[in-house]
């Protein structure tokens, strides 16, 4: 049976025909790209969890929380309770920023849906079947935040992923507990105002942006359960006059609306997310491509002179400036964001992950001198944000020009990482973090078959 979606017109504000929407949704209706989106995306998302279950970023965070309860936070001693595991989860999976990503805009989706949505879950005893939905959900909610006003939060001083993760996990865990259009509008009004996160941490490589997506989650999580027991939210939390987009977005962009409507529940933009095969900034990849690409054809790296990477105008203040910083980065968080250093690693170690952004690879002279002789030029015609592309040229010391070019984000729609790729991902990550490649396997199949499990009770088997 065909679900009904209301209009603008005929049944309310734009949180009240997303509601209807999200509590009328039957899996049924989900085509299968966007269900196979969603497993990729919890088989990443566990395995970078563990990835970084011992950085100190995440060990801060647990040793600063004072709830304990039943909900599990991937390779941590002992429960927490929900807001603990969704945050925990979410700044892990998101810290070493090599978790997925909505192709055409810097929004991650999976670090705020999935540990909300699993922590819930995992509470109030709701089926594979109800995580899925909130997956579904409140990621398709998210992806469709990234395109009503494109490049605006940043240009305002704000995360994207951030303040509609607020949003994303209100959704998600309203649609994995079953919450009806009342309720569901009112998580959204609530969740508006939850919403936070700036961008300084551009300035030093500092770690909020890591704790963003954790709490969102957390956030989220908070909106919705208010609004299970019947707290308001104002209806017109998008579109208001005082509404998220006045609120997060740079005037110059012009919102439209009718992107968080148009075609919903027959065009997926969830099943456009990315996965990255490196362990940075999104925009920073095809770049790494073509310096990789260059290093296997050859390229001597003691001839080079000098490297100029054309880029889109709207990266320049993230990933290129201050450029003596992005030339030689003050933390590995830092180096995530530089593509003087991601250029300067693919070329050196034909490779960028874990292992390439760490205190003592970000100082090793050799190093740090190749990204000196990196610079940028804008290229009008680049595609930003609609498309991520990188173009690398490399000038040899007898004046030869060498040039490569990556004409899209590997991993995303053009060029999808095939699900072999994603699971010897996830196997590195489980290794890194320090788990036996048994326990390991244990975990990816349990994600892999999560979406068919009764209820969540086995998730208590992977904590620390």
């Amino acid at each position: 049976m065909e679900q009904h979606i209301p209009t603008p017109d005929s049944d309310g504000a734009i949180a009240e025909i997303f509601a209807s929407w999200a509590a009328g949704l039957s899996l049924d209706q989900v085509p299968a790209g966007a269900k196979a989106r969603a497993i990729e995306a919890l088989i990443d998302h566990v395995g970078l969890c563990v990835a970084a279950r011992h950085q100190d970023y995440v060990r801060a965070i647990i040793d600063s929380w004072d709830g304990r309860g039943n909900c599990t936070a991937f390779g941590q001693t002992g429960g927490f309770d929900m807001a603990g595991a969704a945050l925990i989860n979410g700044t892990a999976s998101h810290g070493e920023d090599y978790d997925d990503t909505f192709e055409g805009s810097p929004m991650h989706t999976s670090a705020v849906v999935i540990p909300a949505v699993l922590a819930a879950a995992e509470q109030f005893g709701a089926s594979g079947k109800d995580v899925l939905r909130g997956i579904l959900v409140g990621g398709e909610l998210m992806c469709r935040m990234a395109i009503v006003a494109p490049t605006a939060q940043h240009r305002a001083g704000f995360h994207p992923t951030a303040v509609a993760g607020a949003m994303g996990a209100a959704a998600g865990v309203a649609a994995t507990l079953g919450m009806n259009r009342q309720q569901i509008t009112n998580a959204l009004g609530v969740a508006g105002s939850f919403a936070s996160g700036i961008i300084e941490y551009l300035a030093e490589g500092t770690w909020t942006k890591r704790v963003h997506p954790g709490w969102a989650a957390q956030s989220g999580i908070r909106a919705a359960l208010l609004a299970r027991s019947g707290f308001m939210g104002p209806r017109t939390v998008f579109e208001g006059e005082h509404g998220f987009y006045f609120a997060f977005s740079a005037k110059s962009v012009p919102p439209d609306f009718s992107q968080l409507t148009r075609e919903l529940g027959s065009f997926w933009n969830i099943g456009n997310i990315a996965f990255k095969p490196y362990a940075c900034g999104t925009m920073v990849q095809p770049f790494i491509d073509c310096a990789i690409r260059l290093a296997r054809e050859g390229v001597p790296i003691e001839r080079i002179t000098d490297i100029t990477c054309r880029v889109g105008e709207g990266t320049v203040h993230r990933l290129w400036e201050p450029l003596a910083e992005k030339r030689k980065p003050s933390t590995p968080y830092s180096a995530k964001f530089s593509v003087p250093y991601g250029v300067a690693v693919g070329l050196m170690d034909q490779a960028a992950g874990l292992n390439q952004f760490t205190d003592t690879r970000i100082t090793d002279p050799s190093l740090l001198a190749l990204a000196a002789k990196i610079g940028y030029e804008i290229d009008p015609k680049d595609e930003y944000p609609r498309n991520y592309t990188g173009t690398v040229i490399v000038t040899l010391d007898d004046g030869r020009i060498v040039e490569a070019s990556q004409p899209h984000l590997r991993g995303g729609m053009r060029e999808r990482l095939s699900l072999e790729e994603i699971h010897a991902k996830f196997d590195a990550n489980c290794s890194y973090g320090g788990w036996s490649p048994e326990l390991g396997r244990q975990l990816r199949d349990y994600a892999s078959g999560l979406f068919e499990a009764p209820d969540l009770s086995a998730l208590a088997g992977f904590r620390g």
